[in-house]
């Protein structure tokens, strides 16, 4: 589990804040995390509150520990590293039940101040960026929301695509019954996707395309092709029917089913490269691609 509990001496008559900012030496933002996500217990193991005063003498913190199951970094460098994640993998855990994340090698191998840059679906593969410590991870997280880089990703499609799109539809929610489900169209926020073709597999009529996203929004590239007629290969949630794609969230339905359904076990999407600058050096970094490209040759 990558929630341990660990035990504390805690000080009489303190209150909780106190006692974790002052003796315990916390920051102030994870002081707050740790109370605020009950994740802070008496020797009852009840929940400390807000403000609530210290009446026991020990003290338990439910507190994140990363831990491998193999996975190692693709690239490393002094400030940050990139992991090639695959498929079917969270980055961030979701709750206290979530087994194993990409954040557990994460700390695994660069310790507890280590943190994600930026985030990817969990069955979207490929380069997700790591910072090894607090002043990179702020640097390289501002880098991302300020949009000072470049990123693409390769795709198999359905369908023939032998010219390339620029597709800058607006993307808003669906507004049925799959909540995370978005639609292009005339409203909503701005959005910009470039369209590439690469290969043609006639065998099985799909295409193997680059998909260069200018914005950042919730399964942007999923929706821009999806809209265009040309659905990735194993989306759940895009081209399926409401039944399906509850299913897949709920996570209750079979790999036979979701095969029958997507005419894959997996979505097709990958992570594949991504170029910036930081501490003036320009970073044009490549992830392994052999297990998309297998899958359109087959």
């Amino acid at each position: 589990m990558p929630f341990i509990l660990k035990k504390y001496e805690a000080v009489l008559g303190k209150k909780i804040q106190q006692y974790l900012l002052q003796d315990l030496k916390l920051e102030p933002k994870l002081s707050q995390k740790y109370i605020s996500r009950a994740r802070v217990f008496d020797e009852n193991y009840k929940p400390f509150k807000i403000s609530e005063i210290i009446r026991c003498k020990t003290i338990y913190i439910a507190e994140f520990e990363g831990h491998t199951r193999g996975l190692k970094p693709l690239l490393e460098f002094k400030e940050f590293a990139l992991f090639d994640k695959p498929t079917n993998l969270m980055v961030h855990p979701i709750s206290k039940n979530t087994k194993y994340s990409l954040l557990d090698e994460i700390r695994y191998h660069f310790g507890k101040n280590a943190n994600l840059a930026h985030r990817i679906d969990a069955e979207t593969s490929g380069l997700v960026m790591v910072c090894k410590n607090k002043k990179s991870e702020k640097e390289l997280k501002d880098m991302f929301i300020e949009k000072k880089y470049k990123k693409s990703y390769l795709a198999i499609v359905e369908g023939k695509i032998d010219k390339k799109y620029k597709i800058d539809s607006f993307l808003e929610k669906e507004g049925k019954k799959i909540g995370v489900r978005m639609k292009a169209g005339q409203t909503g926020k701005e959005s910009l996707t470039i369209i590439k073709p690469i290969k043609y597999n006639p065998k099985r009529d799909i295409s193997l395309v680059e998909a260069i996203p200018y914005t950042g929004r919730q399964h942007q590239i999923r929706v821009h092709l999806y809209s265009i007629g040309h659905r990735i290969l194993g989306d759940p949630i895009y081209g399926v029917d409401d039944e399906t794609a509850e299913e897949y969230l709920c996570k209750k339905i079979d790999e036979k089913k979701r095969y029958e359904k997507t005419k894959s076990y997996r979505l097709w999407l990958h992570a594949n490269y991504l170029e910036f600058n930081y501490n003036n050096t320009t970073y044009k970094l490549f992830s392994k691609n052999s297990e998309i490209l297998r899958e359109f040759n087959n």
